[in-house]
């Protein structure tokens, strides 16, 4: 009936070949991959990332002959739905920052949260400069789409740890916690700053104002709107939690698909992690519940990304040459960020495997590059077309990204975790958890 009922409004758009049929075949054979991979277990291995088998289904039904013929989603409804999904990730890493965690953790976690994400987007912009030819405002674009940690990947597996009493005497859990989402909004912020760069005419000096002047007026607005979401519903009125998680997330997905309508990239990101943040401070208790509510949004989302970024690379497209080329670039950025992030943690009191354990926690990569690869490849298709070869290879590196690291450090973690880290009776230390929510 509810088929019928679409049909009745939207004509061609539900049978095959139209956007509503391919953006259901592809959320359903993602919650199917991402359910399958649930069900794989090996003993003594831990479990994988369900986003890897939903990424891998939007690729297979690119890729399966017929199939991807009656598949197709309209660039425009998939851009709204990944910028959509973008969104909700904002809103979880700005209501996961918690002051308290982050005031006790104080340098460390800025170093943690800001050092190798830096160092990655530099050191990726140095290699894809020399050995893919591509200009510097295009290598620092790529290395802050790499420069993301995931915290779909690192959260659970820290919370689990955790939970089991490894590493919690030195808070090394709730640390790669609290900065994991510290991680994901810088590398935003400087994706966005170079999108803008990469796609707008004019001087270097005239671009680089302009970020400034977009960061600015997102984080002006950011704080009017948090500091109104702060008193606004009043406490007199019922179900305030829905309520707050309906005008967060509305007034966010305002920002940032207004930011793109009007211009203003990197406004509505850094509007939506402010708001969120500066909302969340006079929530106390409520704050939890309204995490909640907006994680169950995220388990809508979450299929739609990563199927739809699965759903974009072709394998007629890749060449052999350029898969090498991208995964030695990868790897080898890969490589600086872990080791940079051994020497940064060297002077904060971690013994020697304490600090292998922590650099190579801090490899998986996943939701962030599932939203921020395709976005340069949209902006090329609709205003750069000269540009696409560039984008191309941006969404290519960042889809075997997750391919590679989402696994390998899912495993790595719960495999060195018991291993490395020293064990403590969870109910004799007190763990300062910060409420950072999956995503």
């Amino acid at each position: 009936m509810i088929w019928c009922v679409a049909w009745s409004f939207s004509g061609p758009e539900v049978l095959p070949g139209g956007n509503l049929f391919g953006l259901l075949i592809i959320f359903h054979s993602a919650i199917i991959g991402g359910k399958l991979l649930e069900l794989i277990r090996i003993p003594s291995v831990p479990q994988l990332p369900p986003l890897l088998g939903m990424l891998l289904a939007g690729f297979a039904i690119r890729n399966v002959p017929y199939l991807s013929d009656y598949t197709q989603v309209n660039s425009t409804w998939s851009s709204i739905l990944r910028n959509t999904a973008l969104t909700v990730i904002l809103i979880q890493a700005g209501l996961g920052l918690d002051p308290q965690a982050l005031k006790n953790l104080k340098r460390v976690c800025l170093r943690l949260a800001m050092g190798p994400c830096l160092m990655e987007a530099c050191s990726t912009a140095f290699i894809s400069h020399f050995l893919m030819n591509f200009p510097w405002q295009w290598g620092f674009l790529l290395g802050f789409v790499l420069g993301a940690v995931s915290p779909a990947v690192v959260v659970p597996s820290m919370l689990l740890l955790q939970e089991n009493g490894y590493g919690i005497k030195k808070g090394i859990p709730t640390l790669l916690i609290a900065a994991s989402s510290m991680d994901d909004i810088i590398a935003i912020t400087g994706f966005n700053t170079f999108l803008s760069i990469v796609f707008s005419s004019g001087g270097i000096l005239k671009n680089v104002l302009v970020s400034f002047r977009d960061i600015f007026i997102g984080v002006l607005a950011g704080a009017i709107l948090g500091i109104f979401l702060q008193y606004f519903p009043s406490e007199d009125q019922t179900k305030r939690p829905l309520k707050r998680a309906f005008l967060i997330s509305s007034l966010s997905v305002s920002a940032v698909l207004g930011g793109h309508r009007i211009g203003l990239h990197a406004a509505g990101g850094l509007c939506t992690l402010v708001l969120s943040f500066v909302a969340g401070l006079n929530w106390s208790t409520e704050k939890v519940r309204v995490q909640r509510i907006i994680k169950t949004t995220w388990h809508v989302f979450q299929p739609l990304l990563f199927g739809l970024v699965g759903s974009e690379v072709s394998v007629a497209s890749l060449k052999s040459n350029a898969i090498g080329i991208c995964v030695a670039t990868m790897s080898l950025a890969l490589l600086i960020r872990i080791s940079f992030t051994f020497v940064l943690m060297c002077f904060a009191g971690f013994s020697f495997k304490e600090k292998i354990f922590i650099a190579l926690s801090w490899m998986p990569k996943a939701t962030v590059q599932a939203v921020l690869g395709p976005l340069a490849l949209e902006t090329a298709r609709i205003s750069a077309p000269h540009l696409e070869s560039y984008s191309k290879d941006v969404m290519t590196i960042a889809f075997l990204a997750i391919l590679i690291t989402a696994p390998n450090g899912a495993l790595i973690i719960g495999i060195l975790g018991p291993k490395i880290l020293t064990r403590h009776d969870p109910s004799k230390i007190n763990v300062e958890l910060t409420k950072v929510e999956l995503h």
